[in-house]
């Protein structure tokens, strides 16, 4: 697709996230590839950094076999986080500066060290971690009522919002990730539950799969990048008033206020 038209395409997202005003499925008039779609991402992360803002990490989604043959893909997809979608444990997120916001309980991972791939393994996100902890990624689509495919996901920076990361740090070996369950709860009471393994088997996978998808575009994970891997159960809706828990054994409690 010409390069103007993918401007023009990147411009339609950005509006819709600065004025709250959700757009129709880039689907339904255009056809998108999931190379262009990546392209129009890296226009707005581009012009976000070009307006000060800072890359911190990466998120990566579409982790889960059912969410994959949902949308008619056999890979993750992934996006970027700013320093400004980061919020502390506890704290309150404001809804008015988001779209149709939903919940989702990851695992996150802190890196100590580089990685590059291509040929990065689980073993190597293991060795590079410097610690893992509790996180709510808050999802949001600029795509009107989340009518969305794999182009509209990806070009619109793979739905990411904010992300909440929690104050307990656990070595990545300290257990099994693998076997980690979780209780998400909304105001106070359990609506789901999952485990670490429903991230493509363990949720260092998509850390390494993310490390060598970058190399295709000549980036790196670099130290200090925080990657949320993936769900561990399906995305919840919020609205102001909600107050969201997710519990993870072995690795702590995340909560977040939504005002």
């Amino acid at each position: 697709m010409e390069d103007s038209r993918l401007e023009e395409i990147a411009e339609r997202l950005s509006s819709a996230e600065r004025q709250r005003a959700a757009i129709d499925p880039l689907a339904a008039t255009t056809q998108l590839s999931a190379a262009d779609a990546y392209r129009i991402q890296m226009i707005n992360v581009e012009r976000r950094i070009a307006a000060g803002h800072k890359i911190v990490g990466r998120k990566v989604g579409l982790t889960s076999l059912a969410m994959q043959k949902m949308l008619g893909v056999n890979e993750p997809d992934f996006g970027h986080l700013f320093e400004d979608m980061i919020l502390e444990n506890g704290s309150a997120c404001r809804v008015g500066e988001l779209m149709i916001p939903r919940v989702e309980p990851e695992i996150a991972f802190v890196l100590k060290h580089d990685l590059r791939g291509p040929d990065v393994t689980r073993a190597d996100v293991m060795a590079a971690a410097e610690y893992v902890t509790p996180a709510l990624e808050i999802i949001d689509t600029r795509i009107r009522d989340w009518k969305i495919t794999l182009s509209d996901t990806i070009a619109d920076n793979a739905s990411s919002a904010r992300v909440v990361l929690g104050a307990e740090k656990s070595a990545p070996e300290e257990c099994d990730l693998a076997q980690v369950n979780m209780t998400l709860e909304k105001n106070g009471v359990a609506v789901e539950k999952g485990v670490g393994a429903a991230v493509l088997g363990h949720p260092a996978e998509p850390v390494a799969w993310l490390a060598n998808k970058l190399a295709e575009f000549g980036q790196i994970l670099t130290a200090g990048s925080i990657i949320i891997p993936g769900a561990l159960c399906r995305a919840i809706d919020v609205a102001a008033g909600d107050a969201i828990v997710a519990r993870f054994d072995h690795l702590g409690t995340v909560s977040a206020r939504f005002v």
